[in-house]
Parts: structure tokens; sequence; C-alpha cells
């Protein structure tokens, strides 16, 4: 009854402003909450069953090589989206609608609505699962470090960081990195935050800070695109060891409060993939190996941790 209500009221506007000489194409329209009586009176949609009915998908993503990102045409892809592509064709939503956020901006853009599921290279904590619903590990893997050619401060380890105060280490905002770097006794003035990896590589060639740190993987591709002879990966990095673990982080899609019914879907298939070795296959497009499977590790371990 309040869709048919609104649906009116726009009507009448329109046939107003028509009147009035206003292109009714300029009008935006009011927001609709599917959730509320979509299906018919005293009926719920969920975000599943609207995106399998509508046949498209909203995804929020940060520009994230080579978990997620834009490629020059504007094609949304990454591994953790061509992961989730996959899922959602298994459930019979076609079309994925990218959206590009900065990495501290998917949770609350997520909350807020304007995506129905993020996919990045997000580490499951028990910190975010306090706040969206994680699917299961899409991979494992582990940090990395990179600093300006010769190590002139000779940093191998968070450690190093750590001894040395007047050394600054850039990282993206809202990453994980942040929380290993304080756990480790790095003070917050020692951490310079950028929007993105890119822009921490370009931020350690200038020489604004004195090494960066991200994901393996991430920090690899970074390198070679965004990098050149004046700044370099530590080959020697050591791991870092948190409470007496080695750090190794857990990836997957997150999704609302609420959306259960979404994560045990795509579980279901994310299982299958993983079954069959398409996941494996989807792996090395992007450059990952068996040793990045998440292996028997759980969400729910990760958010209990």
């Amino acid at each position: 009854m309040r869709s048919l209500v609104k649906l009116s009221v726009l009507l009448l506007l329109v046939a107003f402003v028509g009147a009035c000489g206003v292109n009714p194409e300029d009008i935006e329209a009011p927001e609709v909450n599917v959730n509320d009586t979509a299906g018919g009176k005293g009926s719920q949609v969920s975000t599943l069953e609207r995106a399998q009915q509508e046949g498209v998908i909203r995804v929020g993503f940060a520009n994230e090589r080579p978990y997620a990102y834009a490629t020059e045409s504007g094609e949304l892809t990454g591994l953790n989206v061509e992961i989730a592509r996959r899922v959602f064709q298994e459930l019979g939503i076609e079309e994925m609608e990218g959206s590009l956020s900065q990495f501290g901006s998917l949770i609350p853009g997520l909350q807020a609505g304007r995506f129905d599921v993020i996919t990045a290279g997000m580490y499951i904590t028990p910190e975010r699962c306090q706040e969206v619903l994680f699917a299961e590990p899409e991979y494992s893997i582990g940090e990395a470090l990179a600093v300006q050619a010769g190590n002139p401060h000779h940093l191998t380890s968070y450690e190093d960081i750590v001894a040395n105060p007047d050394v600054k280490v850039g990282i993206m905002t809202g990453a994980i990195e942040h929380q290993y770097l304080v756990s480790m006794g790095i003070n917050e003035n020692q951490i310079h935050n950028v929007e993105d990896n890119p822009s921490a590589v370009e931020a350690l060639k200038a020489g604004r800070v004195d090494a960066i740190t991200m994901t393996g993987p991430s920090l690899r591709e970074a390198m070679d695109m965004f990098g050149d002879d004046s700044v370099e990966i530590v080959e020697d990095f050591t791991q870092p060891v948190i409470d007496g673990e080695s750090v190794s982080g857990y990836g997957s899609a997150a999704f609302r409060k609420g959306d259960e019914d979404f994560v045990q879907a795509y579980n279901e298939v994310l299982a299958q993939l993983k079954e069959s070795g398409e996941l494996l296959e989807i792996y090395k497009q992007f450059g990952f190996t068996e040793d990045e499977l998440p292996g028997e590790m759980t969400t729910e371990q990760l958010c209990n941790r």
C-alpha cells in the first residue's frame, strides 16, 4: 500500500510539473524500501530475493588490486570480484553493478544500503564481524613491506619500525595493517594514511614515508604498476607475530546484518567452487596459488578469535 501511495504521489507530481514546463526526467523518484511491502501485503523481500528477481546486484569495492578494481574500460574485476561474480551467476544473478569507494567507506556504505554486498581485500576480523556478515573465507595471505631502494633504514620487520621512531610507514585508510602496527607497538604518529595502494607507492617514491605495508599480492600489484627503481620490496620480510600467532589474513565478501539467507546461499555455492577446483582456476588468473587457499579455517573461528 505504501508503495502504491508513493507511486500515485509521483504521478501527480509529474503531471503538475509537466504543465509547468519542467522535464519529468529531471525529477528524482522517491526512495522505496524494497523490504517494506514490495512482495505484497505483509510480505518481506530479502536482498537475495530482490537481486534474483531483478538479475542485478550492487557491489561496493575499493580499488585494491588484485582483489577488486576497475579496468581502464571501466570493467569490474579482481580475485574477489570474479569469485563473487561466479557465485552470483549460480544464484541466478547475472549482472554486477560496481561502485568504487574508499576502503574505509565500504562497511558504512553497505550498512546505509548503497551496496548489497562489498567485496575487496577485506579481512574477516572480530571487530568487523560486529558490523557485517562475512561469507566463508575465500583466501589466506600474509603481509609485505616495501622501502626506498637500498633499504636505508634496514627494515625487515614491523619490530624494526618500532625500534626506530623516526620511521614513517604508509597504509591505506581503514586497512587491517593499522591494527597490526599499533598492536606491535608502533606509534600513531609514525603511521601515514593514504587513500589507496597506488597512493601509498607514490608516497614512498616521494619520500613522504619510509616504508609502506599491505598484503603480499596487493603490494606486488601496486609495485608492478606504479613503482620504479627508487623503491623495492623487502624480500626477507618477517611476518608479524601478535599474541603469539603469526599474522595471516582471511578475506571474503561481506553482507548486511539480516541477510543471513544470502550468506548461506553464497557459502553453499562457494563450497562447490572449492570442491570442483574452479576456485583455484580463478586464483590463477590473478597470480594466486594453492598456498593462498583458506584450508579449514571458518568465518566463525575468525569472528571469535
